[in-house]
């Protein structure tokens, strides 16, 4: 059955990699050095991205000399990452919502890749394949967006102009989600997609873990691994055992 999420759709056009193209490399790199070095992470430890996107943070956690795997469900992110491989890199397509094949060192999902279904019952089942792919003593590391920090600071409207396309970006919260509208017109054509992300505060993540059997370590509150607070830090970062 073919699956008609939003994320499914929308991670799979090429305009998805064109509105996010400058992204910041610098921070991605700043947090995976950061937190690499704050866990004291044996270089020999095999580590998880999922999901990976295009590959940007595995790609320099391989550069740290680690053996990185990269899982996500959207081909095109795949088909671009592969070109990285190499004898510890390695990219896949993968869906979270499903049991991973191997057992892992550490898992790190990142830049808030989660959240995005309708039922707490999925969230909960992706952190359960997340437990059960840790090797004894493994870590999970969970970057999100702050919920509270978004709440108080909600951008309403934006433009965006990337490759002469206009992008018009309105966001709104509803109904126990973040919503992210986008629309614009490219050769003609008009296109719309919405981004939608649990609004999963740090009680909530507080549950989802108790509930999955997860030791919750470390929270911070950005990529300096700052203290996490609520109503300020733009990262909710959730560090957690097995």
């Amino acid at each position: 059955m073919k699956d008609t999420s939003w994320f499914s759709s929308w991670f799979n056009t090429p305009y998805y990699h064109i509105l996010y193209k400058d992204r910041n490399d610098k921070d991605a790199q700043l947090f995976m050095r950061n937190i690499t070095s704050f866990l004291k992470l044996p270089i020999t430890s095999h580590i998880f991205d999922v999901p990976c996107g295009k590959g940007r943070h595995a790609v320099f956690l391989n550069s740290l000399g680690y053996k990185v795997t990269g899982g996500d469900l959207s081909k095109n992110s795949i088909q671009h990452a592969k070109q990285y491989e190499n004898n510890t890199l390695s990219f896949k397509v993968c869906d979270i919502r499903k049991s991973f094949d191997s057992q892992y060192d550490a898992i790190f999902n990142l830049f808030t890749s989660f959240g995005y279904f309708e039922k707490d019952e999925d969230d909960i089942l992706v952190l359960k394949n997340i437990k059960n792919a840790l090797k004894v003593n493994g870590v999970l590391v969970l970057d999100f967006l702050n919920a509270e920090y978004v709440k108080r600071n909600l951008v309403k409207e934006e433009i965006k102009i990337v490759d002469s396309i206009v992008f018009n970006i309105s966001r709104e919260i509803s109904n126990g989600f973040i919503l992210k509208h986008i629309e614009f017109i490219d050769k003609g054509k008009q296109y719309k997609f919405t981004e939608k992300v649990k609004y999963i505060d740090v009680e909530k993540f507080q549950h989802y873990f108790t509930n999955v059997g997860f030791d919750i370590k470390h929270i911070f509150g950005g990529y300096n691994l700052e203290t996490y607070k609520k109503q300020s830090s733009k990262r909710l970062i959730l560090v957690a055992n097995k």
